[in-house]
C-alpha cells in the first residue's frame, strides 16, 4: 500500500475572472502599406483586419501583463495573495531566463506563488488553461492566474507582404479556481510536429552571435540585418486550420457533452476572419451562438487572442457570465487546444 497522502484539491475547477489590456497606440492598414504593396481591401478581405494595437517601449511583456492580471483578479473577487500558481504564454519575452512569470507573480504581490512561462505559440491560452484546471483539481493550488501575452510587433516583418498585417500587442488574463460543477471540459490537444516549418522564426538567435557570419542573414530594403521576425506559409496554414481545427472543435464539443445547439459562444483564436467564419460553417452552429471577431480591430496576438476576445464579448455585453463557450486555440508547432468553458 502506498504511503503517499492523496491530494486534496477541488472536484473541478471554473474560470472565475478575466481581464486584457490593449496597447495605447491603435495601428490601422494605412501604416503597414507604407512598407508593403497591398491595399486596405485586400488586407480586409484576406483576414478581416482593419486595425491593430503596437506596444510601446514601456508597454513590456511583464507590463501588459501586470495590467490585465490585476483586472482578472479583481473580477474573480479575490486578492493576489490568494494565487498559487502563475502560468504565462508568450514567445516575445526575449530573456531565456528567468521566465517573465516570476517577475509577474513579484509584482503583482502574490506570496511566492509558482511561476512558469510556456511557449505553445496561438494554443499557449488553452495548454495554460488545462494546466490551470489540473493544478486546482489536483490541489497544488487553490487559484491559478493564466496569462496570454504578446508584442508581436517584435517579430514582424514590416517588408513581408504575406504576414505585416496580420499580427498585434497584448495580453489576456484569467483566474481559475474552485468550482462544486464541471465548469471545464476536457481539453482536446496536440501537435503536427511535421508541419512545424508553415510557422516559424526566421532566423534562430545564436546566427547572430557577435562576430559570427551574417552573410546569409535576410536584409531589409537598406541592406541592413533583419532581426528574426515570424514567417508562415499563409495557404498550408490556411487549410489545416479550416479543415483541421473544425474537426478538434468538434471532438471538444463531443468530449464536454455538448451539442452546436447548446453552445451560446464561440471563441476561436483570433488569426482570420476566414478561417472563423469556416469553422462557424462546417461546425453548422446556429446563429444564436455568438461569434468573437476580436481579430477585426486587435489583429492576431497569439496566445492572448482567446483571453482578449472573451473579455471584449464581456464587456460588451455580447456575452455574458454563466454562458457555454466553446474555445480553440492553433498556431506554430503545429499546435492546438479546444475545450468547453462556462463565462465568468
Amino acid at each position: 500500500m502506498s504511503k503517499i497522502k492523496p491530494s486534496k484539491g477541488s472536484p473541478y475547477a471554473r474560470i472565475l475572472g478575466v481581464g486584457g489590456y490593449r496597447p495605447v497606440r491603435v495601428v490601422p492598414n494605412e501604416v503597414i502599406l507604407e512598407k508593403i504593396d497591398s491595399s486596405d481591401e485586400w488586407i480586409r478581405s484576406r483576414s478581416g483586419i482593419e486595425s491593430r494595437h503596437w506596444a510601446n517601449a514601456e508597454e513590456t511583456v511583464a507590463a501588459m501583463s501586470i495590467e490585465a492580471s490585476g483586472k482578472a483578479i479583481a473580477d474573480a473577487g479575490i486578492t493576489a495573495g490568494q494565487i498559487g500558481a502563475v502560468v504565462v504564454s508568450t514567445v516575445s519575452h526575449f530573456k531565456q531566463t528567468p521566465a517573465v512569470a516570476t517577475e509577474i507573480a513579484d509584482k503583482l504581490g502574490t506570496d511566492k506563488a509558482a511561476a512558469f512561462d510556456i511557449s505553445a505559440g496561438c494554443a499557449g491560452f488553452g495548454y495554460g488553461l488545462t494546466l490551470a484546471k489540473s493544478l486546482v483539481v489536483e490541489g497544488s493550488a487553490e487559484y491559478v492566474l493564466v496569462i496570454g501575452v504578446e508584442r508581436l510587433s517584435d517579430l514582424t516583418d514590416l517588408e513581408d507582404r504575406a504576414t505585416a498585417f496580420l499580427f498585434g500587442d497584448g495580453a489576456g488574463a484569467i483566474v481559475v479556481g474552485p468550482s462544486a460543477e464541471p465548469a471545464i471540459g476536457p481539453t482536446v490537444w496536440g501537435s503536427e510536429g511535421d508541419k512545424s516549418d508553415t510557422i516559424k522564426q526566421t532566423v534562430p538567435w545564436d546566427e547572430y552571435r557577435v562576430g559570427g557570419d551574417v552573410s546569409g542573414l535576410p536584409v531589409d530594403s537598406q541592406g541592413n540585418v533583419k532581426f528574426p521576425a515570424i514567417t508562415q506559409e499563409g495557404q498550408a496554414v490556411f487549410r489545416w486550420a479550416v479543415f483541421e481545427m473544425a474537426k478538434v472543435a468538434q471532438q471538444a464539443l463531443d468530449a464536454a457533452g455538448i451539442g452546436a445547439n447548446e453552445l451560446d459562444v464561440f471563441i476561436p483564436h483570433q488569426a482570420n476572419e476566414r478561417i472563423i467564419d469556416s469553422m462557424v460553417k462546417t461546425l453548422k452552429l446556429p446563429e444564436t451562438v455568438t461569434v468573437a471577431r476580436d481579430v477585426r480591430t486587435t489583429g492576431n496576438t497569439s496566445a492572448a487572442s482567446i483571453p482578449l476576445a472573451m473579455e471584449r464579448l464581456l464587456a460588451t455585453g455580447e456575452a455574458k457570465s454563466g454562458d457555454t463557450a466553446l474555445v480553440i486555440g492553433f498556431g506554430a508547432g503545429l499546435v492546438y487546444a479546444a475545450s468547453v468553458v462556462t463565462l465568468p
